[in-house]
């Protein structure tokens, strides 16, 4: 076994460019072989990705797949058991491949991270292996890239190769939605589609869902074409797009639209804790955006500052860009004095949230 994890000192100086998602789908066209870590936050790319991988290496209609795939979690993970795995030759074919997930590299022991690298660094003996790490969005602190990778990211490029999952942007998004629906025999206009992800959130796993949802529901009733007014037909709208609309209804005392946005919200049974969590959020997100902007910050700026993604930050900015900045500090007020009161308070959390609506 190798040495173990490489020393601090001999972490690289220069910035870390990884692979992206799309680079390394490209080398599953060639025999690739060695290691990689899937990190990132888009964990619906990585399963995805992780299934393109399985299957170049063991194609489903190889009966000796199920030799050649090993998956391993990470709640029995040990790097023995990574060791053994890797030492077996591929029975039957000339390649095998092994993932690895649910590794948490911030709550990994030292002596076990120790053990894993030690592994890793064995990778060069076994050719014949393609070994993947897939780590979820929370599970490994990749720092500020390119320029400033944390330790453990620096550590692991030595040994494997990084691939970045990025968090997509908005329009490479609603690309994909777009292509989802199309999967499902229907088509989607690029509103559509923008709409999809307003109301849906930006959760792949969610949105994949959704889209095959309203799909469905456009084909059975004999459309090829799906509708901002399909998505709200039957798609369930993302916590975010009701925190967006029912403190926008509150603060422009639309006062019956937001008795209705909780009404449903009350239906759905969300707590009033957590309802009041969001429109904090999004209160506190506009007039800090806001009073950013107002100082002569850009989008990118502000991105940096209250470290959000600059998409985020530009529906902060729309939202509260024609708002009095004393309404928005009043809301804030009002919110936070509402907040003391359901953490106080023995009284219906909707009935406080109902206050909270006629009060501003």
């Amino acid at each position: 076994m190798a040495a173990g994890k490489p020393k601090k000192e001999a972490a690289p100086a220069a910035p870390l460019v990884p692979l992206k998602d799309a680079d390394f789908r490209k080398l599953l066209k060639t025999d690739v072989s060695g290691g990689f870590l899937f990190f990132g936050e888009e964990d619906y790319m990585k399963t995805t990705t992780l299934r393109l991988a399985r299957e170049s290496v063991c194609p489903p209609d190889d009966p000796m797949s199920c030799f050649n795939d090993i998956r391993m979690d990470g709640l029995d993970f040990t790097a023995s058991g990574l060791l053994d795995a890797l030492t077996a030759p591929p029975m039957g074919a000339d390649r095998k491949i092994i993932t690895v997930t649910g590794l948490n590299f911030n709550t990994m022991r030292a002596a076990e991270q120790d053990d894993l690298f030690g592994v890793l660094g064995d990778l060069p003996q076994y050719p014949y292996c393609l070994v993947i790490l897939s780590v979820g969005a929370d599970a490994l602190d990749a720092g500020t890239l390119p320029k400033r990778p944390s330790q453990i990211l620096s550590d692991l490029s030595q040994l494997i190769r990084p691939v970045w999952f990025e968090k997509n942007t908005p329009q490479k998004l609603y690309g994909w939605v777009q292509k989802h629906y199309q999967h499902n025999g229907v088509q989607a206009d690029p509103d559509t589609c923008q709409f999809t992800v307003s109301f849906c959130g930006r959760n792949m796993f969610t949105l994949a869902s959704e889209i095959d949802k309203v799909s469905f529901w456009v084909l059975s009733h004999g459309g090829t074409a799906a509708t901002a007014d399909d998505v709200r037909a039957c798609a369930i709208p993302n916590m975010e797009y009701d925190a967006f609309a029912f403190t926008n209804a509150i603060m422009e005392r639309r006062r019956s639209d937001a008795l209705s946005i909780l009404r449903d919200l009350k239906l759905r049974r969300v707590e009033p804790l957590y309802i009041l969590s969001e429109v904090s959020r999004v209160v506190v997100g506009m007039t800090t955006a806001r009073t950013l902007a107002d100082s002569g910050k850009t989008t990118a700026e502000i991105s940096s500052a209250l470290r959000m993604h600059e998409y985020q930050v530009g529906l902060y900015l729309r939202a509260g860009r024609d708002r009095d900045p004393s309404l928005l500090r009043t809301a804030a007020v009002a919110v936070q004095e509402a907040d003391l009161s359901l953490k106080r308070s023995a009284a219906d959390g909707y009935q406080i949230l109902e206050r909270l609506i006629c009060s501003l």
